[in-house]
């Protein structure tokens, strides 16, 4: 494996650092309690990758087995307990662990502790997972045909 080609052509570099402090609330909190911030998206880094960080209250939740058949999904767990499902079993992943999954691999996650956890959700290529998360309250509105559109459109493929 070689370094990509250039994508900058310039002799001096630029001044282009992002910097989001600590104490920046969520982009957007769910009626459960549960919360994501934007830490960047794929919009912001030219399509190269998303970056979240997922919060999730101490009641269940988390997508059941799906796979993408456009983007990798990798989970750094920050705090408490989530289980990650490797397609073929669920992994009780702590502060730390690390999952990657690429491309077309079965995978979801769930908070079963009983304790809030959150953790960094990384995609990549950047898709606009934003989208997505923004949409997830209004699943229970939708008919079967526009939830499968939903679906569809942001690659998200049950098993």
């Amino acid at each position: 494996m070689s370094y990509p080609e250039p994508r900058y052509l310039g002799d001096k570099g630029e001044i282009s650092t992002v910097h989001r402090p600590a104490g920046q609330g969520p982009d957007l909190v769910y009626a459960s309690g549960g919360s994501v911030h934007y830490l960047a998206t794929g919009q912001s880094t030219g399509g190269l990758f998303g970056l979240y960080r997922w919060n999730m209250p101490a009641e269940p939740s988390g997508p059941g087995p799906h796979f993408h058949r456009t983007i990798s999904e990798s989970f750094y767990v920050l705090e408490g307990t989530v289980k990650i499902y490797n397609g073929e079993s669920w992994l009780e992943c702590h502060p730390g662990d690390f999952v990657h999954v690429p491309i077309g691999g079965v995978h979801g996650f769930r908070n079963e502790s009983g304790a809030p956890a959150s953790m960094l959700l990384h995609f990549s290529p950047g898709a606009p997972r934003e989208g997505y998360f923004e949409g997830l309250p209004d699943l229970a509105s939708l008919s079967d045909e526009e939830k499968a559109e939903f679906f569809l459109r942001h690659d998200n493929h049950w098993l």
